[in-house]
């Protein structure tokens, strides 16, 4: 067996299966399709962090809650379980990402938060990152 081998999604192979949803959605009447596990995994991600706990049906744990969190007192202890509570997240429901780098950056002044992510997906070489801001 091969350690270190470069694991090959089998369908990033085939150019014409959509493979999951893009976000935003705003094509006219369909929705625009993701065709490559890179973009699909930062859409999932995207999804995630967008979706408050108790939102998704048959699911409620699922989401980062963040919206909640802009209305608490931006601190660097929140902050710090922010952090914890987001990778701990990630490993539950994303198992093959893995967090290179997870900033939060506050704006107390306008009570916002922006969160920048950098992975990468293990044993294929994919590496990426997302920046979403939270008012």
């Amino acid at each position: 067996m091969t350690y270190g081998a470069k694991k090959i999604f089998p369908i990033d192979t085939k150019p014409r299966v959509a493979i999951g949803v893009s976000i935003p959605f705003n094509q006219p009447g369909v929705f625009s399709s993701t065709y490559v596990t890179k973009d699909s995994i930062k859409t999932n991600l995207i999804n995630y962090f967008l979706t408050n706990t108790n939102e998704r049906y048959l699911n409620p744990s699922l989401g980062g809650n963040l919206r909640a969190f802009i209305f608490e007192q931006i601190t660097s202890g929140n902050i710090d379980f922010l952090k914890e509570d987001i990778q701990t997240q990630i490993q539950k429901f994303f198992p093959s990402v893995i967090v290179d780098s997870l900033n939060i950056l506050q704006n107390p002044d306008n009570n916002s938060i922006t969160v920048e992510l950098y992975y990468s997906i293990a044993n294929t070489g994919i590496t990426d990152n997302l920046q979403i801001e939270f008012q």
